[in-house]
This record gives structure tokens, C-alpha cells and sequence, in this order.
């Protein structure tokens, strides 16, 4: 499955994992280049769910109102 239909969640789970390989400093250099340039996209996808997510926020809160607001009738 590819990054990009994976959840964000799931992405920041391969992320991580890609970190901990990374620090552990064991990968040789090939696969380390591999991993790290896994790990960009990953990092740019998961920024950008976050960014839509932001959008959505902002359009559901602009003039101050929010789906949380209880109004009085």
C-alpha cells in the first residue's frame, strides 16, 4: 500500500520506525540513503494532511463561530 493512502497515523507509525532504524546507526549507507529519503516524503505527506486538516479547522471556526457553540434561541 502507499504512503499516500495510508492514514496519518499509520504514516507517523513508518516514520518513526525509519527514525529508530536511522539512530540505531546499524543500516549500511545504501540502505540508510533509502530509508532517510522514505522518511522525507513520509515527513512532507504527513505535513501536508496536517495542513489540510489546519484548513478545516479555520474554515469551520472563521467569524468566531465553531461546531461547538451552543446558541441560545
Amino acid at each position: 500500500m502507499s504512503a499516500e493512502k495510508l492514514s496519518f497515523e499509520d504514516q507517523l507509525k513508518q516514520l518513526e520506525a525509519i527514525v529508530e532504524s536511522l539512530e540505531k546507526g546499524e543500516l549500511p549507507l545504501e540502505d540508510s540513503l533509502s530509508q532517510f529519503e522514505k522518511g522525507v516524503k513520509l515527513t512532507r505527506q504527513c505535513q501536508q494532511l496536517l495542513d489540510e486538516a489546519q484548513q478545516k479547522v479555520t474554515l469551520l471556526t472563521q467569524n468566531g463561530e465553531t461546531p461547538f457553540t451552543v446558541t441560545e434561541e
